[in-house]
């Protein structure tokens, strides 16, 4: 069984896409399993229905207005380099009406509803083809996998959601009383899961450089700490994820083939920027492409 493996990575879901795009149209690579967390899960859905063509739409279309409905932050550009600074008024709005987190995502809620229609999700549930999200259960303290097979059209675009709330910036969401969030905070990379579903061979698309080259810069306010703070985090439970799907796949026969982003996209994947997008998706492709080429020469040789 072949897998596709997407992790989490926000914005940098474009440069993914472009992999898959390659792997899935040129390479022909029939997967058996989809499986993504946060903007991987956004993704897996309609590379399953081979729609790339329209996933590729939203992804390098789309900005932070299509995410938040409440946006906890401002963004300025200096130096070259796009900052973040907390919304006060955003933010205060947003706890003066209950909520415990910055911002809010319910943009991005009705966005995968119009994306992933009803006849697309029948399509999927009753193919061949799995497709799994990704969701950290906070308040039972575990990760969780969701399959399109086990729910209906509102719920599975649910988790899709979850699956993709980066909190605190992002919904909290409380289901089944009990609160979930970013499946990343427990798993960006979950190749462990593919290969407990079956898989022998996994294509692991990963939104980070292979060799730790970023240096960042001083925060500037608190806020910047904050996101600094959980991106040092992600990137450790990552390198960890892809630890243990290694020595699992070596215990199970599994081959892995691993997909980094050959230099740092951005030190902010919570900033949605139409332009960039567009260039890492079609980046993606390329990488791809030169990745594969260059195996090749390889085995020949």
């Amino acid at each position: 069984m072949k897998a596709l493996v997407i992790s989490g990575g926000g914005s940098k879901g474009a440069f993914a896409g472009g992999v898959a795009q390659y792997l899935i149209e040129e390479l022909k690579r029939d997967y058996d399993i989809f499986l993504g967390t946060s903007t991987g899960s956004l993704l897996v859905n309609h590379l399953a229905l081979n729609k790339v063509e329209k996933i590729k739409e939203v992804y390098t279309s789309v900005n932070n207005q299509s995410i938040f409905n409440i946006c906890p932050f401002h963004i300025k550009e200096k130096y070259g380099v796009q900052q973040i600074s907390i919304n006060h008024f955003n933010v205060v709005r947003n706890f003066l009406r209950g909520s415990k987190t910055f911002g809010e995502s319910e943009n991005l809620k009705q966005l995968i509803r119009n994306t992933l229609t009803e006849e697309e999700f029948l399509e999927l549930k009753h193919g061949e083809k799995e497709v799994i999200v990704t969701v950290s259960n906070l308040s039972l303290n575990q990760v969780e996998y969701k399959s399109v097979n086990d729910f209906e059209y509102d719920e599975f675009c649910d988790w899709v959601w979850i699956s993709s709330n980066y909190t605190p910036f992002m919904s909290l969401v409380r289901k089944y009383g009990c609160e979930y969030a970013d499946g990343g905070l427990g798993t960006m990379v979950p190749i462990e899961e593919a290969i407990k579903r079956g898989a022998t061979e996994i294509d692991a698309i990963i939104l980070q450089t292979e060799v730790t080259q970023l240096n960042r810069l001083p925060s500037r306010n608190p806020f910047s700490l904050l996101t600094t703070m959980f991106s040092f985090m992600l990137d450790r439970i990552e390198y960890q994820n892809i630890r243990i799907g290694k020595f699992v796949a070596t215990n199970n026969n599994a081959i892995i083939n691993f997909y980094y982003t050959p230099t740092i996209l951005t030190t902010n994947s919570l900033i949605f920027n139409k332009g960039k997008m567009t260039k890492w998706w079609q980046s993606g492709y390329d990488f791809a492409k030169f990745k594969n080429q260059e195996t090749s020469q390889l085995e020949i040789e």
